[in-house]
């Protein structure tokens, strides 16, 4: 079982991928995008993701990794296939299985072609009951084959973050195995042990139905965790001597909570946790239950950016014609990924309010120029991005503002007003030079 092939080469599909040829697996990676396909064979990535060019770059030259926009030449020639394709939100929130329906179609046309077991392993995230009620029904009804007997199904959860994929994909926490029989689950394990060999993670064999169901539980956890300290930050913002992140440690050295995505800020954002939580939301719905918390959960992310606007014009007072400076664009740093970013959503409010915006990014420029276009200015620089502005507001904290100094604000703003959404600053330095809020930190001086 070393020839795979994996449909859909995102974010997801192809960091996964080229992480398999990585390992000496022979990999087929299949998209309905030529462009893209032709971009990948050349060795280039076509989105920003830490390490991975060098490593694509390494599997094309081997010959480990090719790219096609063939759906039958990659599924005769492999054993196993990952689909990784797109499931974004629909405008009620549900999720939009069209992709996977095409992709899964494309290959139960080409099972009829093959006398021998197949094994096809969903990775896409979709909503409970989609392997077993919508992906195995197609595929028997398309190729005419026996689930079980003349193909395998798994349902295979990825729990990657943007900008460290390599890493969680090396180092997983747990491998999630949803199956349909014991051949399925047995053939993806193998697969995994041979990958990891003695670092396997926990393998976790469970239903389809139930694996499908863990993704969306274990991103809408992530969320609220997200959700709920931006909520204790938005108290802080009232109460004098505050600090979101003392609190944040603190609360954070607790075990039954630990520390990780509890850090306050203007929102999540990305491919995952916005369209999951609605997904999920939608699917509870449709089963007759009002999941409340999740509803909640969603609400104060959605609110989250009016907050900054807020500041803004405590700052400011009327922002029509004010000159702002937007620092980071992408949902976080290490990405270029602006899908459901913070940064989007307020600068389109920015805009509303007739704002003149200029904004830096050193990853998410190009992407940013297909959603905007000329509706902002952008700039080569973080220093080109500040000048004359008369308020310049962090919101990705990529490590180069980290570096700015408050003399930088003061020579290049017009005036050095500064909301810093991530913290990224000492306060104490800050406050003393220039009009500097942040998020999650009281009204006044610190003592913490």
């Amino acid at each position: 079982m070393n020839q795979i092939s994996v449909f859909g080469l995102g974010y997801v599909g192809l960091t996964f991928a080229t992480c398999l040829a990585s390992k000496g697996f022979k990999v087929i990676g299949v998209d309905i995008n030529p462009t893209k396909v032709e971009t990948i064979n050349k060795g280039k990535p076509p989105f920003h993701e830490p390490g991975l060019d060098q490593l694509l770059a390494t599997t094309i030259k081997k010959g480990q990794l090719t790219a096609t926009t063939d759906p039958q030449t990659a599924v005769l020639q492999t054993q196993i296939t990952f689909i990784c394709v797109g499931t974004p939100s629909l405008p009620d929130g549900s999720a939009n299985l069209e992709y996977l329906k095409n992709a899964t179609k494309a290959i139960a046309q080409t099972l009829t072609k093959k006398n021998t077991w197949h094994l096809i392993v969903i990775r896409s995230t979709v909503p409970p009951g989609t392997t077993q009620n919508i992906v195995k029904p197609l595929i028997q009804k398309t190729s005419n084959k026996k689930p079980g007997k003349d193909f395998g199904l798994c349902m295979n959860p990825e729990f990657l973050r943007e900008g460290t994929a390599i890493h969680d994909i090396l180092h997983p926490s747990k491998i999630v195995i949803g199956e349909i029989d014991k051949k399925s689950g047995d053939t993806l394990e193998t697969l995994y042990r041979k990958f990891y060999k003695n670092q396997t993670p926990p393998i976790i064999r469970t239903t389809p139905t139930n694996a499908e169901l863990i993704k969306y539980a274990n991103n809408a956890l992530l969320a609220t965790k997200i959700s709920f300290i931006n909520t204790i930050a938005n108290i802080c913002q009232h109460l004098p001597q505050t600090n979101i992140d003392t609190i944040a440690k603190a609360i954070g050295l607790d075990p039954r909570i630990n520390p990780q995505f509890l850090q306050a800020g203007p929102g999540f954002g990305g491919s995952c946790f916005p369209k999951d939580l609605k997904a999920l939301i939608a699917t509870a719905k449709q089963l007759g239950y009002q999941p409340k918390l999740l509803q909640a959960v969603l609400q104060v992310n959605e609110e989250q950016p009016q907050k900054i606007i807020q500041l803004a014009k405590q700052l400011l007072g009327n922002l029509k014609e004010k000159r702002i400076a937007i620092l980071g664009l992408a949902y976080k740093p290490n990405t270029d990924d602006i899908r459901e970013s913070p940064a989007i959503k307020i600068i389109n409010q920015l805009l509303k309010q007739g704002a003149q915006i200029t904004a830096h990014d050193p990853a998410a420029i190009p992407n940013t120029k297909k959603q905007l276009g000329n509706k902002i200015q952008y700039a080569n620089t973080p220093y080109e991005c500040l000048k004359n502005a008369h308020l310049a507001i962090i919101i990705t904290d990529w490590p180069q503002y980290k570096q700015l100094t408050p003399q930088d604000y003061i020579k290049h703003m017009k005036t050095p007003n500064i909301i810093d959404t991530r913290r990224i600053y000492n306060p104490q330095q800050y406050k003393n030079k220039t009009n500097y809020i942040a998020i999650g930190i009281g009204p006044q001086k610190q003592n913490t």
